[in-house]
């Protein structure tokens, strides 16, 4: 059986990851794996054998420019999306697996198009966020809106991915809903019972829809000893850890910063994936560590820490979550999101706001704390 993946990214990033695992579970069973991705000229050598890119940097850019004039994104790459199309022809897949399909690289319409002429064609879709039942944003639950159960018009988050000056949410809307829907032989895969309760009261509801909850490499995520703890001189500091591909006020920067003047001075916070703007912008009893795709590194990291707090108010999944559970590090999520539901079932903690999590600091030391 051949298959193709269609993702953003391929081999780093938690959707690349997941895109890259898939793979090679496909290809130890002796199919024909490639990976169609089309942001982000890296590609780990390991995974390199799969990867076909989308278009180019240009083509992105440009992408990204008409979203940010026309609020259209998910309608540009025109070009690259028949180059990439007519590959895929020739390719002739038995099974096309989507991940993201937003961030700037591929024209859906021409994509679902394609999908739709071959009827024969397995398609499955993860969905990664809320992105393909809206007319714009990628999360509502912190914008408090529910426009998208109906008709989505007048968008309250145009500064949010993806960022545009127009607002054109009720048009994508009605392009969104045509594009997406009428697909045979298509099912949609959630890595939450959270996400999949939203998606059956979208437009998307005419699909079956499974929870396949994201799968971890046990063999990299455990407990990993380094010397990270005297690398960055925090031997004698208990460590907060945050991890995040990108971070901002969704993902919980704020609440790390507010955090960092509550604590005394035997915490130090660690955020994983910060830019190096973010970084000089810190209190001083935070450090800031840029984006790494070397898992081994990440887990030894998680190990490290002493405790891993993910105050993210909008998840569909948390992967870092689990990831941190895994290496042996008490972690601790908000409540009303998807990490929720992964926390529980998995030896986590729920709080509701930064006093309890701190509340419930001292609770934790008994599981790593000496």
């Amino acid at each position: 059986m051949k298959v193709l993946f269609i993702n953003s990214v391929c081999g780093i990033g938690s959707t690349g990851r997941i895109c890259t695992d898939l793979a090679q579970q496909f290809e130890k069973e002796g199919h024909t794996v490639k990976i169609a991705y089309g942001r982000s000229n890296y590609v780990p050598e390991q995974f390199q054998k799969y990867a076909v890119r989308i278009g180019t940097d240009w083509d992105a850019k440009l992408h990204a420019l008409q979203t940010r004039l026309f609020d259209t994104h998910g309608f540009g790459s025109k070009r690259a999306t028949k180059q990439f199309l007519q590959w895929a022809d020739q390719y002739n897949p038995d099974l096309v697996w989507l991940h993201n399909i937003h961030g700037y690289y591929i024209n859906i319409e021409m994509l679902f198009h394609w999908l739709k002429s071959r009827p024969q064609t397995q398609v499955k879709w993860t969905l990664h966020d809320c992105w393909a039942f809206t007319g714009h944003c990628a999360y509502f639950t912190m914008a408090n809106c529910d426009k998208w159960k109906t008709h989505c018009e007048k968008c309250p988050q145009l500064h949010r991915y993806p960022a545009s000056f127009t607002d054109n949410c009720k048009n994508n809307f009605d392009r969104k809903k045509s594009t997406f829907t009428g697909v045979k032989n298509m099912t949609l895969i959630t890595p939450s019972k959270w996400l999949a309760d939203l998606v059956k009261q979208s437009f998307l509801k005419e699909y079956p829809v499974e929870v396949v909850y994201n799968t971890i490499d046990k063999a990299i995520f455990k407990p990993t000893p380094s010397d990270f703890r005297q690398k960055h001189g925090l031997k004698n500091k208990k460590i907060i850890l945050g991890v995040a591909s990108t971070w901002d006020d969704r993902k919980g920067l704020n609440d790390f910063i507010k955090l960092a003047t509550m604590l005394d001075d035997k915490y130090v916070i660690v955020l994983v994936g910060l830019t190096d703007k973010q970084t000089k912008g810190l209190p001083k009893n935070c450090l800031g560590i840029k984006r790494t795709n070397s898992p081994q590194e990440l887990a030894a990291i998680y190990t490290a820490a002493d405790v891993f707090f993910n105050p993210s108010q909008e998840e569909t999944f948390g992967l870092t979550t689990l990831e941190a559970i895994l290496c042996d590090t008490p972690a601790v999520v908000y409540a009303e999101t998807a990490c929720e539901e992964i926390a529980l079932q998995c030896g986590g903690h729920v709080v509701t706001n930064l006093d309890e999590f701190i509340n419930l600091v001292p609770a934790l030391e008994g599981k790593k704390w000496n």
